[in-house]
């Protein structure tokens, strides 16, 4: 049954997404074609999936939440357009496939990224909800995209990489919780608007997010060290030649494992109030930890 529920959610995901895109058969024609490849090349939609697992906890119908799983992911593969430019990570490959800046040319990739930012609102502005929940659904993206989320998390990263000062522990942790976990706390927290949620409900469930937040990115540095670029689908190796702050580079690969299950007790313990209502939440939870990719 969980699984089925996951597929159709990815399903349902694969379509909204397609639908809110431009048609490359409409001018301008290259930019909607590198906006479609950004997309709909593959990835893992874990933050769509979040926002049906999360809104499936008050039992919100899944087409009020194509809206809010539509607008994430469109952040989402933004924020990789242009984390993937020559300014930023100057990588070649993503999700097994050339990076938009390779595929077109670096203009159009910072104009498909700034279009499907402000996509991602517009899609978000018309969904199937009541005004006030709609301006919280805004605000919430909003807030996880900008300064005080993504982007502040990525200059962080940025003034950290390459300048021989090892951040410690506690600060790699704030650069994390705000550059990859913002958005997918924004995830979660959006299926739980759609749903009207209870104020414990909510803190329960931002618990549960942070701790999934920094478990992707720790599960991320550990892969960039063990994995391949055929099986992860871009450049590996790239932390240790540009000389991030990592994980593993800064506690070692055991420790940083040993983070994970400590991180894995924090979601389930955050989840608990739920009961089994939380089957799909647990279980992101553990295909964020267990990936290959």
């Amino acid at each position: 049954m969980l699984d089925g529920s996951l597929r159709d959610w990815r399903e349902r995901a694969d379509a909204a997404l397609a639908r809110a895109l431009p048609s490359p058969d409409h001018e301008p024609r290259l930019l909607h074609m590198a906006m479609r490849h950004a997309v709909l090349l593959g990835g893992k939609r874990m933050r769509p999936l979040l926002v049906h697992a999360s809104g499936a906890l008050f039992e919100v119908a899944p087409s009020v939440l194509d809206g809010p799983a539509t607008a994430v992911e469109l952040i989402h593969a933004y924020s990789l357009v242009h984390d993937d430019l020559p300014a930023m990570d100057d990588d070649e490959l993503r999700r097994g496939q050339p990076t938009v800046h390779v595929a077109f040319d670096e203009a159009t990739a910072i104009l498909a990224g700034d279009a499907l930012q402000s996509l991602a609102f517009a899609v978000l502005a018309d969904t199937d909800s009541d005004d006030r929940t709609r301006v919280a659904l805004l605000r919430t993206l909003a807030e996880a995209a900008g300064v005080a989320g993504m982007c502040g998390g990525q200059a962080l990263d940025i003034d950290a990489t390459g300048s021989g000062a090892r951040l410690d522990l506690a600060a790699l942790e704030r650069v994390h919780a705000l550059k990859t976990g913002a958005l997918i706390r924004a995830a979660v927290r959006m299926g739980a608007l759609c749903g009207n949620a209870d104020p414990a409900s909510l803190e329960a469930l931002d618990r549960y997010a942070r701790a999934l937040g920094l478990a992707f990115q720790v599960r991320d540095d550990i892969l960039d060290v063990e994995s391949d670029s055929q099986t992860l689908g871009k450049t590996v190796g790239k932390d240790a030649a540009q000389d991030k702050s990592t994980f593993p580079a800064l506690i070692g690969l055991d420790a940083s494992r040993a983070r994970l299950d400590e991180l894995a007790q924090a979601m389930n313990q955050a989840l608990e109030p739920f009961g089994e209502r939380a089957h799909a939440l647990r279980a992101l939870g553990r295909m964020a930890i267990e990936r290959d990719r």
